[in-house]
């Protein structure tokens, strides 16, 4: 089911992005192994102490970001229909205190090609692409490599809201997440849709909140509105497993797998975040002290595993936890008007991105 010609027969780039683009950096650290220590408390890491600098500003409200797989590029999506794309070294020069060369503009693009607010964005593995998935039931390809593209190059046109976006790691397959109940796989050079013929019973709830792809595109995993966080076979599309009421009644908002493949770290709307084991469906840590039961919340990893963070509402600030201990180790003010909805970190490096309702971009990094 999973054939197709390699996604790279598609696209014709210009070569005003470097030829490294892509290429995965080492990352800094091995899998964690969640399961061996249980109770470690009195041992959890100190998480850095980092900087934060406003980036920009959409005309409405910032809903999504996402890093490349090589963290060089970010990019962020809007209520306001448009998406800014950044280039980190250019942020980073941006924030050093003597900027010689006046001021740095990190926004390198800005696409302005959707009808209706921006849910979700996922960079192409290889090539010079970004992917963006929109209320408008479309999801749309934009060529960053060439300086004066504003529209999209390509488009699929979905039958529902297409609220997330995942794309395979061979850049072949892409997976959306809609109002449907099901994942929409789309074969990227064809344009086929497949849907799962061996689905369990899922009710009128079921909205998919997050869909997204392992490190290997084995498997894939929804969090869904009716509270459910579902494993899928990445190649069969059957589903593996289903953690019903994984977050109880409340709307699961977000769902990662850690990098070895091994467990899932889930966000829900009943202020728990929480991680699996995607082998036994079984829980293995509970990260409490967050409220969020508004927004579409994110818990995320940071670049090693070594820590979870997500945001309380309430408070407004970025809670982080040692991702082993379980242990809450740092509270930070977002510095946002209101709490941020996103938060995207950096899969290279200690850095992430805080955009929210007051329509801007934060950029944070470890203080060196």
């Amino acid at each position: 089911m999973l054939r197709g010609s390699p996604a790279s027969a598609l696209y014709e780039f210009g070569s005003s992005v470097p030829s490294t683009f892509g290429s995965t950096q080492p990352s800094r650290a091995s899998a964690i192994d969640f399961s061996t220590v249980q109770d470690t408390k009195g041992s959890s890491k100190n998480f850095p102490k980092h900087e934060t600098r406003h980036l920009s500003e959409h005309k409405n409200v910032a809903r999504c970001a996402r890093f490349s797989a090589d963290g060089r590029f970010v990019a962020t999506g809007s209520a306001d229909m448009s998406i800014k794309l950044f280039e980190v070294a250019k942020i980073k020069q941006m924030m050093l205190p003597d900027s010689k060369d006046g001021p740095v503009r990190p926004v390198i693009r800005t696409f302005y090609d959707h009808i209706q607010p921006i849910n979700d964005l996922d960079f192409h593995p290889q090539n010079t692409v970004l992917i963006s998935g929109a209320k408008d039931q479309t999801i749309k390809f934009f060529d960053f490599s060439k300086l004066t593209a504003k529209k999209a190059f390509r488009v699929i046109q979905d039958t529902h809201n297409v609220r997330s976006i995942s794309l395979h790691p061979s850049g072949d397959y892409l997976l959306a997440g809609t109002d449907h109940p099901i994942a929409h796989l789309y074969d990227v050079n064809t344009f086929q849709c497949f849907l799962s013929a061996n689905v369990p019973e899922i009710g009128n709830s079921g909205a998919i909140n997050q869909v997204r792809y392992s490190a290997t595109g084995s498997m894939y995993v929804t969090a869904s509105k009716d509270g459910a966080v579902r494993l899928w076979d990445g190649v069969s599309a059957k589903c593996l497993r289903s953690i019903v009421s994984a977050h109880g009644t409340a709307e699961a908002t977000s769902a990662k797998f850690t990098k070895d493949e091994r467990y899932v770290l889930s966000c829900g709307k009943d202020s728990t975040v929480k991680l699996w084991d995607v082998g036994t469906g079984k829980l293995v840590k509970q990260y409490v002290g967050a409220t969020h039961m508004q927004l579409r919340c994110q818990a995320v990893f940071n670049d090693n595993e070594e820590f979870v963070l997500s945001i309380d509402e309430p408070s407004n600030e970025i809670v982080i936890w040692d991702a082993l201990t379980a242990e809450r180790v740092a509270r930070w003010p977002s510095n946002h008007i209101g709490p941020p909805r996103w938060l995207e970190h950096s899969p290279t490096e200690s850095a992430f991105i805080s955009c929210g309702t007051d329509k801007s971009i934060r950029f944070w990094k470890e203080t060196l």
